[in-house]
This record gives C-alpha cells, sequence and structure tokens, in this order.
C-alpha cells in the first residue's frame, strides 16, 4: 500500500482550478509526501499532458484525482438564482456535464498512476476492478459513514475522511440542502466513527496545519494526513494571485454554494455575504454560469467577487517551498506526540 510506504504521513489535497500544478505534485512527492494531480475541469488531453510532466518531475508515486458525476438540476430550481446575478455580473451558460469521467477512467487504465482518487462519488465495482487491474489503488473521499459503507461495498482500498473543516467543496456525494440544518461531521467525529466500522486505512483531511494537527489525526487512526490549504501559499503551487493574496488573512471561512451550486468552504467575501442565502442546489451548472464572473475578478485583481476556498485553519498558512513546509510539519507532529506522551 502507498501510505505504508511514504517517508512523510502526508498526502496533498486535489485542488482542482489550478493550486496542484504538476510541479506541486511532484514536489510532495520528492520530499516524502505523495501528491495528487486534480483532475477536476481539466480537458482529457490536458489531464494527459499533465501525468506526462509529473513524471519527468518525479520518479515517485504519485496519484489523479477525479469528481465523479452527479444528477442534473432542473432549471427551474436555479433560473432566479440567475437571473439575480445576471442583473450585476456577466454570467456562462449553466451546463451539466461528467466532467469527461469515462474518458479519464480509459487514460487511468491505459497510463496507471499509483492512486486514483474520487471526490463527490464512488466508482462502480467494475470501474474499481478495472483500476486494480492496472495496479492502481482506489481511495475514494468520505464525509460520513454511510457514504464510507458505499465506498467499501465497491473495493476502495482507502478512505479519505473529509471534515467539515476542509476548504473546498464538500466531497458529499449527495448535496441536499435538507441536510443544511444539520452540522457536518468534524474530522475527529468522522475519524472516531469510521475506525470503529472499518479496518480499511484511512487519510484525515480538515484544517490540519500544523504538525499538532497532523499528530492528532494519526493518533485518532488516520495513516496520514491530507493538507491543502497549507499548501497554497507554497512555492511550487498554482494558487493565483489573488486567492493566494488572502490566503493566510484573519478573515473567517463559511459554507457556501453561492459560486458553484455545491457546499463549499471559502474566505468569506462579498460576494458570499450577499449570495450564499439564495443560492441553490445545482452543480456544476451554476460553477458554469459564474465562471465568466470569477475570471473578470481575477484579471482585475479583485477578492471579493472570487471564490477563494479554504479551510477554517487558513491563517496560520505560510509562503515556504514545498520541501520545508512538509519538513517542519513531520518534525512538528513527532515532537507534538513525545509531549503528549510525556505528561
Amino acid at each position: 500500500m502507498v501510505l505504508e510506504k511514504l517517508r512523510i504521513p502526508i498526502v496533498a489535497a486535489p485542488m482542482a482550478g489550478g493550486p496542484s500544478s504538476p510541479e506541486l505534485v511532484s514536489a510532495v512527492a520528492n520530499a516524502g509526501g505523495f501528491g495528487q494531480l486534480a483532475a477536476g475541469y481539466l480537458t482529457v488531453e490536458t489531464l494527459v499532458e499533465q501525468i506526462a510532466t509529473t513524471r519527468l518531475n518525479t520518479g515517485a508515486p504519485f496519484g489523479v484525482n477525479l469528481f465523479a458525476p452527479g444528477a442534473s438540476a432542473d432549471p427551474a430550481t436555479y433560473a432566479d438564482y440567475l437571473a439575480e446575478l445576471g442583473a450585476r455580473f456577466p454570467l456562462g451558460k449553466p451546463v451539466h456535464d461528467t466532467d469527461h469521467w469515462a474518458e479519464k477512467i480509459e487514460v487511468l487504465v491505459a497510463e496507471p498512476v499509483a492512486v486514483v482518487s474520487t471526490t463527490f462519488g464512488c466508482p462502480t465495482a467494475v470501474e474499481v476492478d478495472r483500476l486494480h487491474a492496472v495496479g492502481s489503488e482506489v481511495w475514494v473521499t468520505v464525509t460520513s459513514p454511510a457514504e464510507a459503507a458505499i465506498a467499501i461495498d465497491a473495493g476502495a482500498d482507502v478512505l479519505i475522511a473529509q471534515g467539515v473543516e476542509a476548504g473546498g467543496h464538500r466531497a458529499s456525494f449527495i448535496d441536499d440542502p435538507a441536510d443544511d440544518p444539520v452540522d457536518g461531521l468534524g474530522l475527529l467525529s468522522l475519524l472516531q466513527l469510521l475506525t470503529a466500522s472499518t479496518d480499511l486505512l484511512l487519510v484525515a483531511a480538515g484544517g490540519i496545519a500544523t504538525g499538532a494537527g497532523l499528530a492528532a489525526v494519526l493518533a485518532a487512526g488516520a495513516s496520514a494526513g491530507q493538507i491543502g490549504t497549507a499548501l497554497l501559499r507554497c512555492t511550487e503551487a498554482g494558487t493565483n494571485p489573488v486567492h493566494r493574496g488572502e490566503v493566510g488573512s484573519a478573515e473567517p471561512t463559511m459554507l457556501t454554494r453561492a459560486f458553484t451550486g455545491k457546499r463549499a468552504r471559502g474566505i468569506r467575501n462579498t460576494f458570499l455575504r450577499d449570495y450564499t442565502a439564495d443560492a441553490p442546489a445545482a452543480y456544476p451548472e451554476i460553477h458554469y454560469a459564474t465562471a465568466p464572473l470569477r475570471a473578470a475578478a481575477r484579471g482585475t485583481g479583485n477578492p471579493d467577487e472570487v471564490n477563494l476556498w479554504a479551510g477554517q485553519a487558513h491563517s496560520l498558512s505560510r509562503e515556504l517551498p514545498v520541501g520545508e513546509l512538509l519538513e517542519e510539519l513531520a518534525e512538528g507532529a513527532k515532537a507534538a506526540l513525545r509531549k503528549a506522551l510525556s505528561e
């Protein structure tokens, strides 16, 4: 198993939209952790190119993350919302697609990587078997024991346990507004529930920004901690300048569907304050519709109209090379565990 061979028990979260560049993924791998390319929103051709580039930059294992497709939304559920936005912003066409799921599976069968991970859902047992046949492990991101059970039944090798603290999209298989009043599981609670119900290896994701945070999830049963927000300001990350400039601020985060139609955690800004309450569950339709307004804001350096995905501990992030960050987290975890055991 990949996790059992890591020098540093850290997995880089796959951050779609630019941050998880081949340079970042290979830097994490070369530093002794495990990197993942984010295939979400990429064309098939770009994915092939990024895999090739990563292989040129590292001889270490790495993974590719896919977005599992969901059901299309009824246009009536988002028509009023887009009319409200359209009165103020340039919008694109609301489109439903599969993010080239089937085609990307074919790429990964033809050009195998160490790990294929998924977000927003689980591959079928047949798809898992195909990936296993070419030597790839299958990791499924889950936010609840119920989702974990589905992944286990499909033949997943590893569960990525995503707590509600995590930045970016919630990995939930179904985004149901009826569930909004119910708090999502925090990472520590989720880890305890999963370790009580399965022997599969776990990767813990959500709010890990320090060595002590990494030590906590390892002590709670995870084989590695997955970090994303902590990498956004690293030298090798492909984070756009507007996003990079806001991560590390004192501004709190909040959950919203305003930019994409799917719950995601980002740094609070004017757009989130104004439109979160009215935003429907309609992904990826809203994502495509708001793409032009987000692009325009990035072009003018306006952080108030950009999706600033970040976890709850983003204020602890720092600007430094990936290798230095991973070493600091690993040494900090060891020190935290020694301290805890000595008292």
